[in-house]
């Protein structure tokens, strides 16, 4: 008998269940809003940014381009409540106004703890205060003198230390890189757990991705250590003063230009503008909301919820660049010929308010240092224009294997002054 009423407990319980989930999907599919993201019964939108995550950047940006605010909220499985935003109102509010109200937040900082340390990056209050204000001696005007690349130049810089990571052996250097970049992947892959204790069980008994990611971590803990071992008793204490680039009357084809030469490619900076605003180096960016608030479109933001500001999504809304935001325009950027730079909240490649890249200017040198001394050397020819190479969203944007090229020399190279 028992038996008997516990079946019939089952099939009765079911039964309603059923009879929930029908009546749900029909009173609910005239209501359901026809923009934003898709939600279901339990799961909420978990099933689309799974369905998605090979190509997030590019669907969620589909769905704020729907949205009129270009802003969306949306839950998941485990409580879990946010907001993508790509409205430069919402994001001067996010990252200044109200930027106190919006630090990163625990569970941003458990999932990458064990890769980025306590470091600047993600700490918060007094710590990130002087860890900010240390930094900011770094990259000053004098240290722009005579870099190498990239990695190579911020060891150089912050730690007198350089990788070697484009020249001579490297081997400790590449391996770094390669470990550095595979622990931001996984890293980042965290945020797709709707659990934590879905990966923490993963980490707890050292298997699957979170085995790759300590493997990773520690090979870039030893390349960290070893560079503050050997300048433990002066570690950011003096600044680094490299020598002035040579003063020459005339230039040579493969000399290095001077750092005023680079200041006044103004098309150049242009055209890096108009890469980064179309592919933003980090093209999502996510914080905590402390406590409930409301968003300058007038969206409702609860406590806890994380929100999400979209760069990617930004360079692609006609809202802020018009109707021809999906071309690669240089010219948009210039006036008279001049650079003009655009807002830094329509335009925040560089994030934006008091957490603003302190290494925005080296990286314009950077990259138009390398950009000028390529081109006037070498001729470069996309292969596979036809396809669009497929994104990898880790911290940073990068494509799937590389973007290949074909790289041949220049019979008469052309100085870019």
């Amino acid at each position: 008998m028992e038996m008997l009423f516990s079946v019939g407990q089952s099939f009765v319980f079911f039964s309603l269940l059923s009879l929930y989930l029908c009546l749900f999907f029909f009173m609910t599919s005239n209501k359901r809003p026809s923009v934003g993201f898709k939600h279901y019964p339990f799961v909420g939108a978990l099933p689309g940014f799974l369905r998605n995550r090979h190509r997030f950047v590019d669907w969620s940006t589909e769905i704020l381009e729907q949205c009129p605010n270009n802003t969306a909220t949306f839950h998941r499985l485990g409580k879990i409540h946010g907001v993508i935003t790509a409205n430069p109102a919402n994001v001067e509010h996010i990252l200044k106004t109200n930027f106190e109200n919006y630090p990163k937040g625990q569970r941003f900082v458990t999932l990458l703890e064990d890769f980025l340390g306590r470091g600047i990056f993600i700490s918060e209050g007094e710590l990130w205060k002087v860890q900010r204000k240390t930094s900011s001696y770094e990259f000053n005007t004098k240290s722009f003198r005579n870099f190498r690349y990239t990695f190579d130049n911020i060891c150089k810089v912050a730690f007198n230390f350089d990788p070697a990571c484009l020249g001579g052996d490297g081997t400790a250097g590449s391996e770094f890189m390669r470990a550095f970049e595979d622990a931001a992947t996984l890293s980042s892959g965290r945020f797709y757990y709707a659990f934590k204790r879905m990966w923490s069980i993963k980490k707890k008994f050292n298997i699957g991705s979170e085995r790759k990611l300590k493997n990773s971590i520690e090979i870039v803990h030893e390349f960290v250590n070893n560079i503050i071992g050997c300048n433990s008793t002066e570690f950011l204490r003096d600044i680094v003063e490299l020598e002035s680039i040579r003063a020459r009357n005339g230039r040579n084809i493969g000399d290095t230009y001077s750092l005023d030469e680079l200041r006044d490619m103004h098309y150049l900076h242009a055209a890096m503008s108009e890469t980064l605003r179309l592919y933003p180096s980090v093209p999502v960016d996510t914080k905590a909301c402390q406590s409930d608030d409301m968003l300058a479109d007038g969206t409702y933001v609860g406590k806890k919820w994380f929100v999400m500001y979209h760069a990617y999504a930004m360079g692609r809304m006609e809202s802020i660049w018009g109707q021809n935001c999906n071309e690669f325009l240089p010219e948009r950027w210039l006036e008279n010929g001049t650079y003009r730079p655009e807002h830094v909240f329509r335009f925040p490649a560089f994030h934006a308010g008091p957490r603003m890249c302190l290494g925005k200017d080296m990286a314009y040198i950077l990259m138009k240092s390398i950009a000028a001394s390529v081109i006037e050397r070498f001729v470069i020819d996309v292969q596979n224009k036809d396809t669009c190479p497929e994104k990898v969203l880790s911290f940073t944007l990068t494509v799937k294997d590389g973007l290949h090229v074909r790289v041949k020399e220049r019979r008469n190279p052309t100085l870019i002054l």
